[in-house]
Parts: structure tokens; sequence; C-alpha cells
């Protein structure tokens, strides 16, 4: 039986797996009907639909049942009215509702299905990622009239379903296509369906890219985007094949170009466009139909985010002389590790719990199999000591799992700005100087 839907984080101790879309063996009928009392009970949901061989039949029941006539209510909704809320974090991590209206969202499928190129007869597998905004770009294959596979990711069974299912095209992150290219036996599975696969969510190191072109039969793009602007930047499948190919072989590091329907600037504080030079930093704003309306009961945030009909990403970057971005820090100092959202501000909180810490700062570092991974830097307070294990541990004590440091290193003192703010680019620089820091 699968479930519909996510569960909220206070329940997911619930399922066996912590979540709502997930495989469940053969026996585990009864738990099932356990739990799903037990939200019905404590969750204010009208109903929870099952589906698959092991379900009890409710979602094919509400699809017999359903009318093919469209829905009487349809007339009453228009183009800015809203269709979803999408929750992202700010600087500090705490959660804003993204609001979007039906046509922001369809704008942001206009861009996507220029960049995918979909054709109606791709049939697109949604690797699990209902809260995030590639549930819309699947939306967007269902409104080409294309079938859609959902799945909670898992390598093999990924392969399985792209050989069974035919499936050709996908979102995947650096995590994904690692995780699926080291598969025993990869070669083996038919995967000859495979048209296109979008990457994002997070740094793809360059090397990862190539082996992909290698062992996927079908071209990539890279998508950078954002809850509050859908879809904004790529990096053609053109682009792909000209980098490894030794032309332009630095755009792999770029997120690409401006979408067909967005335009795109980077420019300094004053929102003046820097130089297309390569070098000149500045942020990056978004001007595009497929852009949020705004911040749910945030008129501050909103305000703030969206002026003069451009989006202030927090986003830093340059650009080349042919508007080609590349991104070079955050402003929010938010580091992206198989595709979620990491804040720095609350994993140096956490780290600093430990009685020994004297100051910390945590940064995002190259990972091939993460995209980035966790690094904290710890000063110690005199006369204490600490290992790296007790670090680790006192940061999981008050972090999920995935958001602890991943390697810790004890340094005499942090650099300083001499307004005192602790300069994380020169703590990054080691690692990113060879290999520029891409969305």
């Amino acid at each position: 039986m699968v479930n519909i839907g996510r569960i909220p984080e206070k329940w997911a101790a619930l399922t066996p797996g912590g979540d709502a879309v997930v495989d469940t063996p053969d026996g585990l009928r009864s738990r099932w009907a356990e739990l799903d009392a037990e939200l019905a009970r404590r969750v204010d949901v009208d109903a929870w639909l099952s589906y698959g061989p092991d379900g009890d039949g409710s979602y094919e029941r509400l699809l017999a049942a359903s009318s093919d006539d469209e829905p009487t209510d349809s007339g009453h909704v228009g183009d800015d009215d809203p269709f979803f809320i999408l929750y992202t974090g700010g600087t500090t991590g705490a959660s804003k509702g993204a609001l979007h209206t039906h046509r922001s969202a369809s704008f942001g499928m206009l861009n996507q299905t220029v960049a995918e190129r979909i054709v109606p007869t791709d049939v697109y597998m949604l690797t699990g990622q209902m809260y995030h905004i590639p549930v819309v770009l699947s939306m967007n294959y269902l409104r080409h009239g294309c079938p859609l596979v959902l799945m909670n990711f898992e390598a093999r069974r990924s392969l399985e379903i792209i050989e069974a299912e035919r499936v050709s095209a996908f979102l995947g992150i650096t995590t994904m296509l690692n995780w699926m290219m080291a598969v025993p036996g990869f070669d083996g599975y038919d995967i000859a369906s495979l048209r296109n696969i979008q990457y994002g969510g997070g740094p793809m190191p360059s090397a990862v890219v190539k082996n992909a072109l290698q062992a996927f039969p079908c071209t990539l793009i890279q998508g950078y985007g954002q809850t509050e602007g859908t879809t904004m930047c790529f990096l053609s499948q053109e682009d792909h094949h000209a980098a490894v190919n030794g032309i332009h072989p630095e755009r792999l590091a770029s997120c690409g170009r401006e979408g067909f329907v967005t335009s795109v600037r980077v420019v300094d504080v004053d929102g003046n466009p820097v130089p297309n030079d390569g070098r000149t930093v500045g942020q990056i704003l978004v001007r595009s139909e497929a852009n949020m309306a705004g911040y749910w009961n945030r008129p501050d945030l909103t305000a703030d985010t969206l002026r003069d009909g451009w989006m202030w990403t927090g986003d830093l970057a340059t650009w080349d002389a042919e508007r080609y971005v590349f991104i070079v820090d955050r402003a929010k100092d938010m580091i992206i590790s198989g595709g979620e959202n990491i804040y720095s501000v609350q994993v140096e909180e956490a780290v600093n719990h430990h009685p020994a810490v004297l100051e910390c700062a945590v940064i995002g570092v190259p990972d091939e199999e993460w995209g980035e991974s966790v690094k904290a830097f710890v000063v110690l307070k005199p006369g204490t000591s600490a290992t790296e294990a007790d670090i680790v541990e006192t940061a999981r004590a008050h972090l999920a799992s995935y958001q602890k440091p991943r390697s810790v290193e004890f340094v005499a003192e942090l650099p300083k700005a001499p307004t005192g703010k602790i300069l994380k680019r020169d703590l990054r620089a080691p690692y990113w100087d060879a290999q520029s820091r891409s969305v």
C-alpha cells in the first residue's frame, strides 16, 4: 500500500520509514490500518487514500466515481487566484509560505516546457519531492497529457521503474544520480527510453556531470530555481554536450541562462547591473510571470523581496558576456546537501551547545555524493578540549541527522572582517577555488 501525501513531521515516527510514500512489505497491512486510524483521529484530514496491489482500493474508487466534466467551481477561478503555497526557509531557517497563483504556476510550466522540450509521448517519474517545486514540474507533464509515475526514491527501484514504465524524463540531484550509477548491474537495465534528465537542488560536480552523460542514454539540463521563482535559469542540453567536448567546459559550473519567460539581472546593492565580465559579483534579480505573488501573511518580507517587478533572490553571482550566470555565494549562507536546505545558523547554534566551543562557523564543502556536505570550523575555549566525534554528537542532539556536520576542523581563530563578521568566503576558498559553486 502507498499512501498519498506526506505525513506531518510530528507523526513521521508512526510510519515504518518516516514517510507516507513508502513500499510496505508483506505483513504490515494491519500496521497501516492502525496508522490510518491514528492519523484520522489526530490529524484534520477528510480522507486518506491508498493505491497499489496492497492498497484498500480507495484511490481507484475515487477515480471511478469522479466525473469527466470540468468542476463547476473552476468557472469562478481566475488566473490571479491562489493555486498553492509551498514553504521555504529564510535567512535564519524560519519558514515562509510562497504563494503562487494559477498564472505564476502556468508560466513556470511554460519555462519548463521549453527547457525540457516536453512531448506528448513522454512518461515522467516524480521521485518523491512532493513538498518542493518539483511537484509543479510533474503537473506540467500531466498538463501535456503525459503519464506520471510516482515513487519514493530508491536507486535500484528507480532503474526498475524506468525499465518497466518506459520513463523518458525525471528530475534528479547529485546524490540520486550517483546512487543509480552505483547500483550493481547498472549496465544491465534497459533505460533506453530516457530522453532527458534535469538536475537541480544543489551543486553538481563536473566529474559527476561527465559520468552521468556517459552512463545515461540521454541529455542533461540543469535548472536553477527557488520556491519563490519556480523556474529561472537553465543550462541547456547543448551547453552540456559542448562542455564535455571541450567547448566552454567552465560552463558546467554555471546555472545557465534565463528561461523562456524570465529576465535575469546580476546587480549591485543599488540595483544597477554589474559588468558581464565573469568576475564582478552581484545579486541575482528575476523578473517573470512565474514569480510568486508574495509571502503568505508576510507583507513586510514580500515588499523586501519583490521590488518594482523584480524578485531579489539573495543569491550572489557573476555573469559572462553571453549572460551565463555563475553562483559564487549565497547571501543566506544556505547549504544544499542531497537536495535539502541546511541553514548554517541552525547548525552553528547546535554546535555551540558543546561547553568547550568558543565560536564556530559552518560552510558547505564539495561532496561527490551529496553535492555539498556540512563542515564546521570550531574554536575551543582556552584550557578545554573536544574531539570531532564530540562536536558531531552534540550537533546531532539538536538537529535532524542530515543537518549535522560531516567534518570538523579545529582552528585557533576564524577569519573576520573589521566589523567582526566571520568571513565565510575565506573559509570556503580552499575548497571551491578549483571548482566553482553552482546551484
